[in-house]
């Protein structure tokens, strides 16, 4: 092979790689450093045996359960496993995105099930942890109700914590790439499709996206302005062209805050997990959820609703 050829074959590799990356404004850089490169790896295998991001999706929940059964155990060796366990689940949550942009196997049932793979992982972390400070620690053998109460609480915010910063996410893809570059919903259409479903004949099809559109309406629910903002534009260019000028504008306000929406996603929820067991107090995870992912929730909704309603505020006033 030639000079040419080679640096030809280089760059079409590249660019094959970059066409898997959502955007450069939404990655996180531990993804861009570690984890897109692996799970790039992995899709190109998948794609020459056939393999579906769907089900390479199902085989990180395996893994993610995997890991968290590991971490029940008050075994550094075993529980350095689970650590790996994870770190494999997550690459392979990277994969399947990867693989659905490189093969165009886009579908919502492939997002839907993406979203309840981080829940399953996590589900039985929290499991994991309760059944582990029972055992090992005289406090929680005192008050064994006490460790549950508080899982549960940080499941349920970081069940919203998730939500939003997807959500954060998507809405900052729709200016950045178009309708077609975000995977934005609208609970009205998605109630509009559950409609057009029967229980008799499409069940699990209807009881999908019956969850679906409840998770996604409850995303709308905290984001008022944010939605204001929707029915403005929608009002004022019904046709979808939104001028560059508002787009480029929104990506200028918007940009900043995507940090927030990366340390409440995967990485950093693991950086802090691993630590905490490393130092044999796995309930530390709870304390940084329930405090500072929190804390950074609040910031973040409460700077993207100001945005909003200043963008709003604008159309309004013609300014675009």
């Amino acid at each position: 092979m030639t000079k040419t050829e080679t640096q030809h074959t280089s760059s079409s590799t590249k660019t094959s790689y970059r066409d898997t990356l959502k955007s450069a404004d939404t990655e996180e850089h531990i993804d861009l450093a570690f984890y897109r490169p692996i799970g790039y790896m992995w899709a190109c295998l998948a794609r020459r045996l056939g393999v579906t991001p769907n089900a390479i999706t199902i085989a990180s929940i395996f893994l993610g359960i995997g890991a968290g059964v590991a971490f029940y155990f008050n075994d550094m060796w075993i529980n350095v496993l689970g650590m790996v366990l994870l770190v494999w689940a997550n690459s392979f949550d990277s994969a399947d995105g990867q693989l659905a942009r490189m093969t165009h196997q886009y579908s919502r049932i492939g997002r839907i099930l993406d979203g309840m793979a981080g829940d399953l992982w996590f589900a039985t972390i929290y499991v994991a942890i309760c059944l582990r400070e029972n055992v090992t620690s005289a406090f929680f053998m005192e008050h064994p109700w006490l460790i549950w109460v508080i899982a549960v609480v940080t499941g349920l915010c970081h069940a919203k914590q998730a939500a939003m910063a997807d959500y954060y996410r998507q809405f900052h893809l729709y200016f950045l790439k178009g309708e077609e570059g975000s995977e934005l919903e609208n609970s009205s259409k998605l109630e509009a499709r559950l409609s057009a479903l029967t229980w008799k004949h499409n069940f699990w099809q209807k009881l999908v996206l019956t969850f679906y559109t409840a998770y996604t309406v409850n995303q709308e629910k905290m984001t008022p302005a944010m939605q204001r903002l929707r029915f403005a534009l929608h009002t004022h260019y019904p046709d979808g062209k939104i001028p560059r000028t508002f787009r480029d504008n929104f990506r200028r306000l918007s940009l900043p805050l995507m940090k927030y929406t990366n340390i409440l996603s995967f990485n950093w929820r693991c950086i802090v997990l691993f630590l905490a067991i490393f130092a044999k107090m796995p309930w530390l995870y709870f304390a940084f959820e329930l405090i500072v992912l929190n804390g950074l929730l609040i910031y973040m909704v409460v700077r993207h609703e100001r945005i909003c309603r200043k963008l709003t505020q604008a159309l309004d006033n013609d300014e675009f």
